[in-house]
């Protein structure tokens, strides 16, 4: 689930750069995924 979200919103961040279509929106989420993959990455690494 976390995947398709992050992957939609890497194609409306390209099509935000592009059309400027919603940008800062775009930019906002695109920086909410990075941190939530960041996050879910560090929890796996600390189970080990």
């Amino acid at each position: 689930m976390l995947w398709t979200i992050i992957i939609i919103l890497i194609i409306l961040w390209v099509l935000g750069l592009i059309g400027h279509i919603a940008g800062g929106l775009i930019h906002l989420l695109l920086i909410i995924a990075v941190v939530l993959i960041i996050l879910k990455l560090i929890r796996r690494i600390g189970r080990r």
